[in-house]
């Protein structure tokens, strides 16, 4: 049955690691009861990584108890005909037992939150599940209580660790990694971003630069330690677009059938971003002039590439982004969210691009190879500019274009090693998730 929140009609969507319905008839419930509440529009928010169910419900009631307020407020433009209802995704995403919500975060818990070194191995069973890859957590984590000082044992940690990458579960896709198809990370390259990392685990003022050996080789395990819990960041990566594409899209075909002048709204943070938009790969093919349900895509720091839509990669133009043509299965705007303020996806997410064996590039390099939508917003898709403003605003939207709004001024509130990654409940996209839709706005 439908809840309420923030006075809207509100339905939990909750989804296994394999994009299935944890309960199928509470999926029925949830179509039936849309139909029978004559909705024109449906908002549907998915969580990111770290996020257990009172997590992601905090999200959800911080959001759209936002954008009820700017709906309420009688200064701004609105389509009186709406009639609006609202949907919060729960997917598996692992929520470290250590981890601490920063009071900014309106209910988003952050990206790279620290495991103690007690439960580090038992949190990461819980992800990898194949005899395979648990016998590979207990060698990592063995090599990691043991911090031998010596370059060949941080070496071994990185062969340990590219081992556990390559084991995907049974049923789900092999990882995307470049050093299988002959592109090494160097040693120093690992050692780089080991220094790098270590500042996730213990920040220093005084340890940083370029990784040397000696009195560092605590850094550089420390600097491991982080490279490990790296290895969730990409499982839980894939596992948001399996979900998004067997789980989300089927989904929103079936409400389609049942309502079939129904606008369905896409919202998604950190790596519900993924999934909301592989569930655009998961739609099922539309009769022939029939438009998309799906009436905008709005993400909100999105923590995956910022090429996945691209035509052509400019620095390997005989490759795409992997959702290449899906933006047209979007019948309205396609908008993100981006700020450099954001630590999560502008420094993170680069390297556990190096340390997973993604990219041969250095750590400056990799920023614009494998740099992330939260970051500098969708690129090689002639995406149009703004900045990301109060409510009342008009932006110039598009049917199936993008629009990168800079959020420099607006989502900036977070510490290290974050940042601004969770700061993404304001008025601002409120409106711009109202205007995108076509509820709020001139």
């Amino acid at each position: 049955m439908a809840e309420t929140l923030a006075g809207f009609p509100f339905w939990i969507l909750t989804f296994d690691e394999h994009g299935q319905p944890e309960n199928p008839s509470d999926f029925d419930t949830f179509v039936n009861e849309v139909k029978s509440q004559n909705l024109t529009d449906l908002f549907i928010f998915s969580h990111g990584w770290n996020n257990d169910p009172a997590t992601a419900m905090g999200l959800y009631n911080s959001f759209f108890s936002e954008v009820r307020s700017v709906l309420d407020d009688a200064s701004l433009p609105r389509r009186r005909d709406a009639t609006i209802g609202v949907a919060g995704i729960i997917w598996p995403s692992i929520l470290w037992p250590d981890n601490e919500l920063p009071e900014s975060a309106g209910g988003a818990a952050s990206l790279d939150a620290p495991a103690s070194e007690a439960n580090l191995t038992d949190e990461l069973k819980k992800v990898f599940l194949s005899q395979k890859e648990q016998q590979a957590v207990e060698d990592l984590t063995d090599m990691l209580d043991r911090k031998e000082r010596n370059e060949e044992a941080l070496l071994a940690f990185k062969a340990k660790l590219n081992e556990l990458m390559q084991a995907p579960a049974a049923g789900q896709p092999a990882y995307d990694n470049l050093e299988q198809q002959g592109i090494k990370v160097s040693d120093q390259q690992w050692f780089d971003a080991l220094d790098a990392l270590a500042d996730q685990e213990t920040p220093s003022d005084d340890m940083g630069g370029a990784a040397g050996f000696g009195d560092n080789f605590k850094r550089l395990w420390d600097g491991a330690k982080a490279a490990l819990r790296v290895t969730t960041y990409w499982k839980m990566k894939n596992r948001a677009g399996v979900v998004g594409k067997t789980g989300l899209g089927p989904l929103i075909g079936r409400l389609h059938e049942a309502a079939a002048n129904l606008k369905v709204h896409l919202l998604g943070h950190s790596f519900g971003a993924r999934l909301v938009s592989y569930a655009l790969a998961g739609l099922p093919d539309l009769p022939e002039g029939d438009a998309s349900p799906v009436k905008s895509l709005f993400l909100l720091q999105g923590a995956f590439s910022h090429f996945t839509f691209a035509d052509a990669l400019p620095f390997d133009t005989g490759r795409k982004g992997e959702l290449v043509g899906l933006a047209s299965r979007v019948d309205g705007p396609l908008l993100t969210t981006h700020s450099l303020k954001d630590l999560a996806v502008g420094t993170a997410y680069p390297l556990a691009s190096i340390v997973s064996g993604e990219d041969a590039a250095d750590a400056t390099d990799a920023l614009f190879r494998w740099g992330a939508m939260g970051h500098d917003g969708a690129q090689a898709v002639e995406a149009a500019q703004d900045n990301l403003s109060a409510p009342g605003t008009t932006y110039a939207f598009a049917a199936g274009k993008w629009l990168n709004l800079d959020g420099n001024m607006v989502i900036v509130n977070g510490g290290p090693p974050s940042g601004a990654h969770s700061d993404i409940v304001h008025p601002q996209t409120a409106w711009a998730a109202l205007a995108a839709a076509g509820i709020s706005g001139a």
